[in-house]
């Protein structure tokens, strides 16, 4: 009798175990976030807001060298969000960028700096990339319509 129930005791532990392991899986801090389409998190998801300013040039992307770092606005990097590093746009600026080769277009959220490179005019989020479809090219010429300007 004693010895069924230290197995039931086992078997007991083993399942609570693997139940604690799944539910503590990749989903925490950098899961693909359901606030993505509001960007400055208001609600507003921008789809028909009219643009403050207009800009053509190449975009790039940026994944996971960066991933987890803290950005120049101070945000951790996530690669998974809807974000963006623009030369000169205050951060949270909210804005829409079209790939001109595809058609495609996504609102994302300012949160980070990059260098001056040619017309090289922003680097977006991996999740953006993706959106975007520019993964293969890792570049692509693109529009963008400022929606909202952030505060510096």
């Amino acid at each position: 009798m004693m010895r069924n129930y230290g197995n039931k005791i086992l078997n007991l532990f083993v399942v609570l175990s693997v139940s604690v392991m799944i539910g503590c899986g990749t989903a925490g801090r950098y899961a693909d976030k359901t606030d993505n389409k509001y960007p400055d998190k208001s609600g507003n998801d921008y789809r028909n807001a009219s643009s403050l300013l207009t800009q053509n040039g190449i975009a790039a992307y940026y994944a996971h060298k960066f991933h987890g770092k803290k950005t120049a606005s101070g945000e951790t990097y996530d690669m998974y969000a809807l974000t963006a590093a623009h030369v000169t746009f205050p951060f949270n600026t909210i804005i829409r960028i079209t790939n001109l080769d595809n058609q495609r277009n996504i609102v994302l959220r300012i949160n980070d700096r990059k260098p001056p490179a040619g017309d090289r005019i922003i680097d977006v989020s991996l999740k953006a990339a993706e959106e975007l479809d520019m993964i293969v090219s890792g570049i692509a010429r693109v529009r963008i319509e400022v929606l909202k300007w952030g505060e510096n």
